[in-house]
This record gives C-alpha cells, sequence and structure tokens, in this order.
C-alpha cells in the first residue's frame, strides 16, 4: 500500500476520506496522490488548444491549486508527500487513467450514499468508481478520528472467480491487523444448503496461510440487508467483497450488491473487482 488515491472535491465527504487516507499512509509509509476532476465541456475546446488556453480551465485550476493548498497545510497531513493532480475527465475516467499512469494501489473516496428515487435519477459518482475501478476502493461515510479495523467481514459466494480478490481481502486484514470474518449470505431466491456453503468456504481458506478468520452462514431476505445485518451483529469496522463491474443494461437489470452497500452501509466498505 505505497501509493493511494483520494479523489476530492474538497467536500467535508472528501475530507473523511482524506484523513483516513492520512492515517494509513503515516501506518504503511505511503504516498497521496490528490485528484480534482474539473468537468469543462469537451465542445469549448478548441481542437487545436490546450487545455491551459481555456479561460475557464485556467480559472479552476488556479482554484484548484489554492484549495489543494488550503488542504496540504492541515495538521493531519504534516510530514506525508501530497501530490496534486488535476484532470479533465469524467470522474471514473480520470481515476482509470491516475492509476494506470502512477500505478496506485488502493482509491479512498468519502460519500454519504443515496437512496430512492434519486439514486435511480443521478447515481453516485462514489457508485462509477466502484463498479468501474480495478484498483480497490475504499469507501468511507463519517468521519474517522481513529481509523482502526479489528473485525473485517468479507462476503462472497466463494466461487473460484473470488479466489483472487480474496487472496487482496487476506492482504488488506493483514496490513489492518484485522481478524476477517468470511460470511455467506443464504436467501429464499438464492439458497444454498450449509454443507455446501461451508464446503466452498474451506476450499478458499485451506488454498492460504491465513489463520484469522471465521466462518459463518447467515440467513435474511436479501444478500444486501444480509451482510448489512451481519457486520451489525458482530460490531464489524469493514465491509470487504467483490463487484463484477458491470454497465449499461445488464447493470440496470442485474443491479450490483456491492454498489448498494456503498450507498445504504452505515461502515466503510471495501471493493475489489472481479
Amino acid at each position: 500500500m505505497k501509493k493511494i488515491l483520494v479523489p476530492t472535491d474538497f467536500s467535508p465527504q472528501a475530507e473523511n476520506a482524506l484523513k483516513v487516507a492520512a492515517q494509513l499512509a503515516k501506518k504503511h509509509n505511503s504516498e497521496i496522490y490528490l485528484l480534482h476532476i474539473l468537468e469543462i465541456p469537451l465542445h469549448k475546446v478548441d481542437a487545436l488548444s490546450s487545455y491551459n488556453d481555456l479561460p475557464e480551465a485556467v480559472f479552476f485550476m488556479k482554484l484548484a491549486h489554492q484549495k489543494f493548498e488550503a488542504l496540504k497545510n492541515k495538521d493531519y497531513l504534516q510530514d506525508l508527500v501530497v501530490h496534486e493532480t488535476v484532470d479533465f475527465h469524467e470522474i471514473f475516467k480520470g481515476i482509470y487513467h491516475v492509476c494506470k499512469k502512477h500505478d496506485i494501489d488502493l482509491i479512498v473516496m468519502g460519500s454519504n450514499g443515496v437512496s430512492g428515487f434519486k439514486e435511480m435519477l443521478i447515481g453516485s459518482n462514489t457508485e462509477k468508481v466502484v463498479r468501474t475501478s480495478e484498483t480497490p476502493v475504499l469507501v468511507i461515510k463519517k468521519e474517522h478520528d481513529v481509523f482502526e479495523v479489528t473485525n473485517f467481514v468479507f462476503a462472497s459466494d466463494f466461487k473460484d472467480e473470488n479466489k483472487e480478490n480474496y487472496a487482496k481481502a487476506i492482504q488488506f486484514a493483514n496490513a489492518l491487523g484485522a481478524k476477517l470474518h468470511l460470511v455467506i449470505v443464504n436467501t429464499p431466491n438464492k439458497f444454498i444448503t450449509s454443507t455446501n456453503a461451508k464446503r466452498r468456504m474451506q476450499d478458499f481458506v485451506e488454498a492460504s496461510i491465513f489463520s484469522n478468520y471465521t466462518i459463518n452462514i447467515y440467513n435474511d431476505l436479501s444478500i444486501e440487508k444480509g451482510i448489512m445485518n451481519f457486520s451489525e451483529s458482530i460490531g464489524a469496522d469493514l465491509i470487504g467483497m467483490s463487484t463484477h463491474g458491470r454497465q449499461g443494461i445488464s447493470h440496470f437489470f442485474n443491479g450490483s450488491i456491492s454498489e448498494d452497500l456503498v450507498n445504504h452501509a452505515k461502515r466503510p466498505v471495501i471493493t475489489f473487482k472481479i
């Protein structure tokens, strides 16, 4: 965890994420990359001109730089290496490019979460990043004066396609010194016997040398509710799971449990893309 990306719109929610990133950076000797996206309409940019020649771009870049400087002077960022970056892409495309360019290990984002009709109409930038990012995304919902993870829930169906992400979850648990609570949620529509569930989970844990875990099968009306209710029951500090990165019409009809959790869970959520 040497390079941490924090997208910011300079909101309180984004600063909550930055404070957590700062704590992680101090613990793991990481560098922080602060990213601000300027959404300038492309039709305003002449094909022969650079963004630097566009008056709106110059103004907003100067404004962003002033806000970056104010942030970088915060006490919680003292003695940390903080890079500032401004991009003109849509947020999830900008994050993708920065992650590739700088080989980012972790994205930390703030979110309030949205629900109901508002969620369906406008969506969420954080949700889009969760759906598209190849880099793990840690979503922070509130201010954490001390970000400590003792109990880390990893929810999965524990099929083979999730084995790589389970390995990533183990790495993260080790880095945080956390106990990993593996859970399969049983629902009326997606029922699996306890014997088969335990067999799947045993195949995962036997393939690694990680031993600080528990195995759990939880029954609920939906997978999302089951994950949140199980996490509440054990006092989890963090929820982790995989995301399939569905897009377009497939995403509209099938939805995404990881994105729903990002919107609705009260706890921090970390996602790993399959």
